[in-house]
């Protein structure tokens, strides 16, 4: 393994010629009747997807085979401006209260089994935007109350009374993005740290250790092996459950350029390697987003969280 990926990778910042897109990450475009259903309901809806706002590679999968669809709530403006993020940057628009329902009413209409609730940073926020991440969750449970929720939250300015309102509402499963190595952070990730994310994501274990929690690491931007296996000792040390690795893509000419393609054979051995970490549950692959088969590892948490509940009440009946 470690003589395949840690081929030679020029530095982040250094200039880099364009590299071919290998035959690997060629998307099968898929506009049929899910697909064009979903994009008019969330227009009808006047509602945000990360997979249009980011430019997901999956979305022709995830909306014309799939079903499913991660919403982006607190508008489509964010307040950061990261170095590999497609989404809009600029001063936000006011929170719009109504949102919440909308967003149970989609889920419901679209028959979710698990759905998947983002957002922009909302730095201009006092409260990060967490009240309205709470009410789309408890909106969602009052009407699907056999869905499940995952959420993903910014950092929110590690504020975590902020982090303790959204937890309070009790997502099915707590995910924020570590995104990329420790040594690469300050380039690619606008006013996040690090430190603060795995800090976020061991505070909400500790507020709700029977919620499971996930993050996702993005290659190709000039990390190495051993950063790679740094960053998945440091979520695991952080007691971080499930893990998904996927492959960076320069949305625009303005984004950090890609230095290098990892190859399917390669995501193989990471995940293996990940799960040797003792991660319940890992999913890797090129074209691998954070929410990418979030269905499906829904019911590798659930597991997770059975289990641990279990322990909690073990240990309560022996006290």
């Amino acid at each position: 393994m470690e003589s395949v990926a840690l081929s030679c990778r020029p530095e982040i910042g250094k200039k880099v010629e364009h590299i071919r897109k290998p035959d690997w990450l060629k998307i099968k475009l898929n506009t049929n009747e899910n697909y064009t259903d979903l994009k008019k309901l969330m227009r009808e809806k006047n509602l945000h997807t990360v997979c249009e706002e980011a430019r997901c590679p999956n979305i022709h999968e995830c909306w014309g085979e799939r079903r499913t669809a991660t919403f982006m709530i607190l508008g489509a403006v964010c307040t950061r401006a990261c170095r590999f993020c497609a989404v809009k940057t600029g001063l936000p628009n006011e929170l719009d209260l109504a949102e919440p329902e909308r967003v149970a009413d989609s889920v419901a209409l679209m028959n979710l089994k698990h759905v998947v609730v983002t957002a922009v940073a909302r730095d201009d926020l006092k409260d990060g935007g967490s009240e309205v991440f709470a009410e789309t969750i408890r909106a969602i449970r009052r009407k699907n109350p056999f869905t499940t929720i995952e959420v993903l939250p910014s950092d929110m300015g590690g504020d975590y009374d902020n982090l303790q309102r959204l937890m309070d509402a009790k997502p099915d499963i707590l995910n924020h993005n570590i995104e990329t190595v420790r040594r690469l952070t300050p380039r690619v990730r606008a006013r996040a740290k690090y430190d603060r994310s795995l800090e976020l994501l061991l505070r909400a274990k500790e507020m709700y250790p029977e919620i499971p929690t996930k993050s996702s690491l993005m290659l190709g931007l000039g990390e190495t092996m051993e950063e790679i296996i740094e960053t998945m000792d440091d979520l695991r040390a952080h007691h971080v459950d499930i893990m998904t690795i996927g492959q960076y893509l320069q949305p625009t000419k303005k984004h950090l350029k890609v230095q290098k393609y990892y190859t399917p054979q390669e995501f193989g051995e990471l995940r293996e390697i990940a799960m040797t970490k003792g991660f319940s549950h890992c999913e890797a692959g090129p074209l691998v987003r954070s929410s990418y088969h979030a269905d499906e590892q829904v019911n590798a948490a659930a597991k997770e969280k059975q289990r641990i509940g279990d322990e909690l009440l073990k240990s309560a009946v022996k006290s």
